[in-house]
């Protein structure tokens, strides 16, 4: 019975590792050859997705119920709030309206985690290789029961794009503020995580 619960354990681990593998962002991509409208604005979303990555890998059940204040964000709370616009950030591109209201705390911190990097993943996949002319037709459109509301992509930019990377800071701050701090090997200029 020990050696079956013990075994148990192992298969649980590596599965969970090997999960835990399979997301994006643990390290940067290769950069693009050229500087493309579509690369640079893909590049700026796999900076996020790195900075994310590292900003939520982990964080215990006592990081996400972290509060800084009595009416700022938990932690989950903010997380919540990032994979909301990381649903925006791959919408746009794929020409769909990101349709509002909705309900994020029906996920789990890893649920949350998994899918945020993913829609980074995804969106920076549909821009990378687009020229401005094609960038320049992506709207950023919001949908509230049949109204919809339409901006240019230049407010995904100074909008959703920039408040995550401003978020994915707070997540730093927060979790070390718990004692928990993010590992001091990410290097965010190089894109990986030194292994000295």
């Amino acid at each position: 019975m020990k050696f079956t619960s013990l075994l148990a354990a192992f298969f649980l681990i590596i599965i969970v590792h090997g999960q835990e593998m399979d997301l994006p962002y643990k390290e940067i991509p290769n950069y693009p050859e050229d500087y493309t409208s579509g690369n640079i604005v893909g590049r700026m979303i796999d900076g996020l997705g790195y900075r994310y990555y590292w900003a939520t890998e982990g964080l215990r059940p006592n990081d996400l119920a972290y509060r800084p204040s009595e009416d700022g964000r938990t932690v989950l709370e903010t997380l919540q709030h990032i994979y909301g616009m990381s649903e925006m950030i791959l919408e746009s591109p794929k020409g769909e309206p990101s349709v509002r209201p909705k309900d994020f705390t029906i996920y789990t911190f890893e649920a949350l985690r998994e899918n945020t990097l993913k829609n980074l993943e995804a969106a920076s996949n549909l821009i990378k290789g687009k020229d401005a002319d094609q960038i320049s037709d992506f709207k950023v459109t919001f949908q509230r029961n049949e109204k919809q509301t339409s901006f240019p992509y230049w407010n995904m930019l100074n909008g959703m794009l920039s408040d995550c990377i401003y978020h994915a800071g707070q997540l730093v701050l927060m979790r070390r503020a718990n004692g928990n701090p993010q590992n001091p090997k990410v290097s965010v200029f190089l894109g990986k995580t030194r292994e000295d």
